[in-house]
């Protein structure tokens, strides 16, 4: 079964003839802005393998870029979703009502860790589409305009998340933007201030965080403070927890509300089913979690989910749309949530983020160009560097790694402002053997690209 299968390239070169055949025809009939990382094409796929047009098989550790923790076509989602078109595609929730949609709230409302006993959940399509409607949530609850993101932060496309994400490229040559979006520094500890120990760098962030009341809005006018746990585009690099605390007080002492992106850190990717499932934990649960990606499988879904006073504020008429809770994404997102719980995902994220994060911390000891490797769970990120002591980024190394992986059969993705971090985001159901021919085929790039 592909599943099982190690990489595998029997064209020699790749791309192969029949997958070069259909990416010209993507560059003649498809936008060249949507442009492909890799000069790749999917034929089939199951679990962490897939299979190009030419029978190359790679070994997937973007997963869709966080889609895919579950891994590609579990059988189990597959029959859910035939069942499911069997009765019935769609039914616009506006209009009608369907059980698929009011299980899966009520499962999120359940599981998902954020402030208050009684919860709502409202779906819509996309991680862009959830954080939106998250600050709509937000604004309609307080009443007040504005929001505070952070540096490093990526939240969508749409014209409000191009506003709040960091990196300019995303959204260049598209303004004017939505006024009322604020930035303040993210905790990045590998890049704080030279000489600071950990509990004094997130004093100093904390201490910056406030300097946007001072110097962007009142906080009196602020209706949310919107982060990711673990940021991903912004190089995976992990909310430090003390931070997070401190943070939350801060909320709490000016009613401002917490917004949780867990659109890629959800669902299984960092060891527990929720990041922010270490928040509650800690006493700093945020007060709305927008959720997507590796919700459904596959199948496009997102959620925002918080305590009922904040989702009944929200005015009728000013949130909703067509395929939000289609009834193929809720049957895919009940399943894809059962197989989690059934099978201890979660845990088995864990288990390979540990064996991935002793490796990686091996090769930052025994290579020059590896200078931090952070992360929760499975979801890692390994900073490449020119050198340790200048903390360079080493963005051209990235790039080759990227390109020397792929010839030998493993896909990998790069993140973080300079584009020089490895961002570890593969399918959970990876066996054991296919995750240390993964390591092995990176390690070898590394030697074969600092030579």
């Amino acid at each position: 079964m592909l599943k099982n299968e190690l990489p595998k390239i029997i064209t020699g070169t790749v791309p192969g003839p029949n997958s070069s055949a259909l990416l010209e025809r993507r560059a003649q009939s498809t936008l060249s802005a949507v442009r492909p990382l890799y000069p790749a094409t999917i034929k089939r796929a199951e679990g962490a393998m897939i299979e190009d047009l030419d029978g190359n098989y790679f070994l997937d550790w973007v997963g869709g870029v966080g889609v895919l923790n579950i891994g590609h076509s579990h059988p189990e989602v597959v029959v859910a979703v035939k069942e499911q078109a069997d009765l019935y595609f769609h039914a616009m929730f506006n209009i009608l009502t369907h059980e698929g949609y009011i299980a899966l709230a009520e499962k999120l409302n359940q599981i998902v860790p954020v402030r208050g006993g009684v919860r709502k959940t409202y779906f819509a399509n996309s991680g862009a589409e959830a954080d939106e409607n998250a600050v709509k949530i937000a604004r309609s609850y307080t009443k007040r305009p504005n929001i505070i993101v952070f540096s490093g932060a990526f939240h969508g496309r749409t014209l409000l998340t191009m506003a709040m994400t960091s990196k300019k490229s995303y959204s260049k040559g598209l303004g004017p933007f939505p006024d009322g979006v604020y930035r303040a520094e993210f905790p990045y500890l590998y890049r704080a201030p030279e000489g600071l120990s950990n509990a004094e760098s997130i004093a100093y962030y904390v201490e910056r965080f406030q300097k946007v009341f001072e110097e962007c809005s009142a906080p009196e006018q602020v209706a949310a403070v919107v982060l990711e746990p673990l940021q991903g585009e912004g190089g995976f690099i992990p909310a430090p927890i003390e931070w997070v605390k401190a943070i939350r007080q801060l909320c709490d002492h000016h009613g401002i509300l917490l917004i949780a992106d867990e659109v890629q850190s959800g669902f299984g990717r960092t060891g527990r089913m929720f990041a922010c499932d270490r928040w509650a934990e800690a006493g700093c649960a945020p007060d709305i979690i927008s959720t997507a990606k590796s919700i459904a499988g596959g199948v496009p879904m997102s959620a925002c989910t918080a305590r009922a006073e904040l989702c009944d504020a929200v005015v009728p008429g000013t949130i909703g749309g067509t395929y939000g809770g289609n009834a193929l994404a809720c049957a895919a997102a009940l399943k894809v949530i059962e197989i989690m719980e059934r099978d201890h995902l979660p845990q088995r994220g864990a288990e390979i983020g540990e064996q991935c994060m002793n490796t990686f911390l091996r090769w930052k000891d025994s290579y020059e160009v590896v200078g931090d490797v952070r992360g929760l769970g499975c979801m890692i990120g390994i900073e490449f560097v020119k050198d340790k002591k200048s903390k360079t980024p080493n963005t051209d190394l990235v790039t080759a790694l990227m390109k020397e992986c792929y010839e030998h059969g493993l896909l990998i993705e790069n993140a973080g402002t300079y584009s020089n971090v490895i961002r570890f985001l593969a399918p959970l159901v990876m066996t054991d053997a296919q995750l240390q021919a993964g390591l092995d085929i990176l390690e070898q790039a590394i030697q074969t690209c600092t030579k």
